[in-house]
């Protein structure tokens, strides 16, 4: 927080980096131990049980079976993306986002030296919406790829499967590989249903990679493990001769991890979820509360969207406010790409007294406006 908000960490309030400050289940704890307990960090080949709770986890909490020869395990999503744009483009090709979206994936695109080919979400009553038609306007040809958030970091849509299929099709019409991240999936909020891409829309297969990860499912970002889900034989051979080729291998710290994948793992997730509504719900009725302040409606992950258009201040006065004067360290809107200059990004999976203070501040830091 000095480096980047100018905060102390003992006045500021973190609530940018996209980890929650919650412990993992004790599954995961477990399965530390017991690597401490047998003592040799060693080479590691077994992946048998690895695999399992994956499958188990796909089948069991999103009705996906998912053989295990489709599996690749990278260093991370972000790593694995990487993979997808070495493995199916080329330098010059074009690489399609829908922005405002994750900023790493705009990082890693223009440094393998491809291009960001932004195509932005509509806002309808807040809320995120696809644009088809603008996007068909806005394509070259160059374009290779389509990488999809899903659910959607940062507006936090849970898209349905209409517009799962409409993204779909557009990758068809277009002859676009789709990248589909889902990192997000376990983290839906009651009333909401998540459907993987391979479900809504199996005619996509052939062009269709998937990832997922435990990381952000049970807060353990450190492990820098992921899942690469590739059903295509032709797809899935290119793949593996980029990892091959790259001498990547497993981090056998995150495979005992994901084990927690299991009945134990599931609970706790659906515990996680109860308590970030409450946290949701406060939230947003505090933003409500602030003239000019409009949180987007959350319907998956625990990063708040607000906008501040309604205030007429420009980003770097309203900026200003939340970080000097409210002393809340949060994720420039502009770092997501067209569409998000006007937004702040607030990570709820933090204790309900730390929501609470930063609403508390954000009342302050606005107060002329009331």
């Amino acid at each position: 927080m000095p480096s980047l908000y100018g905060l102390q960490p003992d006045e500021g309030l973190a609530m940018w980096v996209a980890d929650m400050e919650f412990r993992p289940p004790q599954a995961v704890q477990r399965a530390l131990e017991a690597m401490l307990s047998h003592g040799v960090y060693g080479y590691f080949g077994d992946d048998r049980a690895y695999l399992a709770a994956i499958r188990w986890w796909m089948q069991a909490r999103h009705g996906w079976d998912v053989p295990p020869e489709w599996i690749f395990t990278t260093h991370g999503l972000v790593n694995g993306t990487a993979l997808c744009i070495q493995t199916f483009t080329q330098p010059g090709d074009g690489v399609i986002l829908m922005t405002p979206v994750y900023h790493a994936f705009s990082r890693i695109i223009k440094a393998a030296g491809r291009e960001v080919v932004e195509c932005p979400l509509l806002l309808q009553e807040g809320i995120a919406q696809l644009d088809i038609a603008g996007w068909e306007a806005r394509l070259t040809g160059r374009e290779k790829m389509l990488i999809l958030c899903s659910p959607h970091n940062p507006g936090g849509r849970v898209w349905t499967v209409a517009e799962l299929r409409a993204i779909a099709d557009f990758c068809q019409r277009h002859d676009l590989i789709l990248v589909s991240d889902e990192i997000h999936h376990d983290l839906v909020y009651p009333g909401q249903v998540h459907t993987v891409m391979p479900l809504a829309a199996p005619q996509i297969a052939g062009r269709l990679v998937m990832m997922t990860a435990t990381t952000k499912t049970f807060n353990i970002a450190g492990a820098h493990i992921g899942n690469v889900i590739i059903s295509d034989p032709s797809l899935r051979n290119a793949f593996a001769n980029t990892m091959n080729a790259m001498g990547i291998s497993p981090n056998s710290f995150g495979m005992h991890m994901a084990t927690a994948y299991s009945p134990e793992g599931a609970a706790w997730v659906d515990d996680l979820m109860r308590y970030l509504d409450g946290n949701r719900r406060l939230f947003d009725a505090g933003i409500a509360g602030i003239p000019g302040l409009r949180s987007t409606p959350l319907e998956a992950t625990y990063l708040a969207w607000v906008d501040f258009s309604g205030t007429g201040m420009a980003p770097v006065e309203f900026i200003e406010r939340v970080q000097k004067v409210a002393r809340i360290a949060t994720n420039h809107g502009s770092s997501f790409g067209t569409g998000g200059e006007t937004f702040l990004r607030f990570n709820l999976a933090c204790p309900r007294a730390q929501v609470a203070e930063a609403v508390h501040r954000l009342h302050e830091a606005f107060a002329d406006l009331q």
